[in-house]
């Protein structure tokens, strides 16, 4: 399994019209192959500050995501937005229920 989680930085005027493109990204990225949760949290809209968090099946799963027309469609919308990216990827060998 891979993790992705990463913090992005971005333009906190263009929240409201990111919103849609953000919409129809996850919406298609949810129903793609290998795609195990994807979630993009507005931490702050103040300050223009995002939480990434993906589980993939694979790398493989991973990358073609990132090929894929939607996302191309997405990078397009956000690009005069972004001010900064730190995006991290895992490999997982285990996983197990949190009980708390």
């Amino acid at each position: 399994m891979i993790i992705v989680i990463g913090r992005v930085e971005y333009d906190p005027a263009a929240t409201e019209r990111l919103q849609p493109a953000l919409d129809a990204m996850m919406r298609a990225t949810w129903a793609e192959s290998g795609c195990l949760s994807y979630s993009i949290a507005i931490e702050s809209r103040s300050e223009g500050v995002a939480t990434v968090v993906e589980r993939w099946k694979s790398e493989a799963d991973m990358r073609a995501h990132l090929e894929s027309p939607h996302m191309a469609l997405f990078n397009e919308a956000i690009a005069d937005a972004v001010r900064g990216m730190d995006v991290k990827i895992y490999d997982v060998a285990n996983e197990r229920t949190l009980a708390l």
